[in-house]
């Protein structure tokens, strides 16, 4: 069975994200926005590709906006690089692939 992305709600966030042994890729995404579709695949690839090296999460602004408040998510789809429960990047709109690697690769 494929790796999915684990899906992190505001009560979630500190022991997925926060407390996480290993960095955090986290998708902030609502299901009405359409650039997020788009990067949905994406994200599913990164997420059993980097299995055990990066974990890959979701978090649905729309029901979680006490953390999507937290980190300053204006626009959708955002992603956060998460490491030590500290931002330490972050990419906005859809972006490649190839894109998302390079930025997971300064870890």
């Amino acid at each position: 069975m494929a790796k999915e992305p684990v899906i992190v709600t505001d009560e979630t966030f500190e022991d997925e994200v926060e407390k996480s042994s290993i960095p955090v890729l986290l998708d902030c995404w609502a299901p009405w926005c359409g650039p997020c579709k788009m990067l949905a695949p994406t994200i599913d690839q990164l997420a059993e590709e980097l299995d055990g090296k990066i974990k890959v999460a979701k978090l649905n602004v729309d029901d979680c906006p006490k953390t999507a408040q937290k980190f300053g998510v204006m626009s959708i789809p955002t992603m956060l690089i998460i490491k030590d429960g500290e931002e330490v990047s972050r990419l906005v709109g859809v972006q490649p692939k190839a894109t998302i690697e390079e930025n997971l690769a300064k870890l």
